[in-house]
């Protein structure tokens, strides 16, 4: 099946301009894909305005000079500097100002300075069943799965392309077929007190992710809503351990009624989870075992919702933390713990908090050739090894807390 364009927007790529440039990238990667039409989005989420190279600010920069703007309302992912200053990046200056002029460029295309990875925390809450197109793993697999839009897995510059055109290729996760589960990932012989802990869902999105890869899955035996922090963790750690952009859970996301409601024709495996297995997966998440030695404790990955910083207050009870603890999220938090009186409560905690990016992308944490980081996020365990040669020890919320404040690797659950 071939591409057919409409007049208008084959008019539109007919031209010279950033526009067009636009229409033509979307509409080559739409003839690739196979899809047979464009349909039209309401928003976008963008990932590319994130440093990793001259040619990315430079694409940017010219979509800008060619009178570029987006169509549709589009939220910026993390970018490499923390622009409002809570943290220091340590990039050398060449980068720094290419960074500065990326994150400037995306601004001038019109999209929201919103900088977080978790942008349905910021308000950004596309209607159930509408078409998007939105980059950023765990953010596509929350928009899919939790609030029921539609979207791919959109990579850096088509989805600023997409924003612009205001269209996406008809193919993939958009369409209702592509949604339905061929997989039944059944964990209702888990212990139901393992599941009420937080660090239940990014060993279980973990283990979704390794077990699914790129296929649609659905939970069965989740009793009741785990909340969305609970929902959001697990869909990020399944898109890191796999290439989950889409998951149900029976009974929770807007979806799946029911394991039935949501699968497919064909034929349906069912993979049933035992205590072993989320064991095997807890261990799995770190990288080196514990001997005694921390260097430092990172938790945010997706951005730290309010909530979650307020426990994170409660957690710590007043006391310091004696090695470097960053705690990312987004400016919105920020603002939030400012209203409620809250920012002096952390930085009296020794608690660094970094906004407009993270401590896995762009380089905070300090230069060590041997150092371990502890942290609650599966997402962080996957990427953080690669991305700033620091080993990993994977551990609660609490466990990060407590670790931070006695200064050395703290263990208080594991799955039983």
């Amino acid at each position: 099946m071939s591409l057919v364009l409409s007049p208008e927007e084959r008019a539109i790529a007919g031209g010279s301009d950033g526009a067009a440039i636009a229409m033509r990238l979307v509409a080559e990667s739409a003839r690739l894909l196979g899809a047979p039409r464009l349909i039209p989005i309401a928003s976008a989420h963008i990932d590319g305005a994130l440093y990793h190279g001259d040619s990315g600010t430079l694409f940017a920069e010219r979509l800008v000079e060619g009178g570029a703007r987006v169509s549709v309302r589009a939220t910026l992912n993390v970018g490499a500097l923390d622009l409002t200053g809570s943290c220091r990046v340590r990039l050398a200056d060449h980068p720094r100002d290419m960074a500065q002029r990326m994150m400037g460029a995306y601004r001038a295309l019109g999209c929201e300075p919103s900088w977080t990875c978790a942008p349905y925390q910021a308000g950004h809450r596309p209607a159930f069943g509408t078409d998007v197109a939105w980059g950023e793993s765990n953010a596509v697999v929350f928009c899919n799965s939790v609030l029921g839009a539609r979207t791919n897995r959109y990579g850096d510059f088509l989805d600023i392309a997409c924003a612009i055109a205001g269209r996406a290729p008809d193919t993939g996760l958009h369409r209702p077929e592509n949604r339905r589960a061929s997989i039944i990932f059944d964990v209702s012989q888990i212990d139901p007190g393992f599941l009420a802990s937080d660090i239940a869902w990014p060993i279980l999105g973990t283990l979704f992710g390794r077990t699914v890869g790129s296929n649609i899955g659905v939970v069965k035996g989740i009793e009741t809503h785990p909340g969305e922090d609970a929902l959001k963790a697990f869909g990020a750690a399944s898109a890191s351990a796999g290439a989950v952009g889409l998951f149900h859970i029976a009974g929770v996301t807007p979806e799946a009624p029911d394991v039935a409601a949501i699968l497919a024709n064909g034929p349906v495996e069912v993979v049933s989870i035992d205590q072993t297995a989320l064991r095997n997966t807890q261990s799995a998440l770190s990288t080196i075992a514990s001997t005694g030695q921390l260097d430092a404790v990172a938790i945010g990955s997706p951005h730290l919702s309010f909530a979650e910083i307020r426990t994170l207050i409660r957690l710590l009870n007043g006391r310091r933390v004696c090695l470097p603890f960053y705690a990312c999220t987004g400016r919105h938090v920020l603002k939030q713990l400012e209203t409620h009186g809250l920012l002096a409560d952390l930085t009296s905690a020794g608690i660094t908090l970094v906004a407009d990016t993270c401590v896995v992308v762009t380089p905070i944490l300090a230069d060590l050739p041997n150092g371990i980081l502890m942290t609650n996020s599966g997402k962080f365990a996957h990427y953080a090894p690669g991305n700033t040669g620091y080993s990993v020890l994977y551990g609660s919320l609490a466990d990060c807390v407590e670790s931070a404040v006695c200064g050395r690797p703290t263990f208080t659950q594991v799955a039983a």
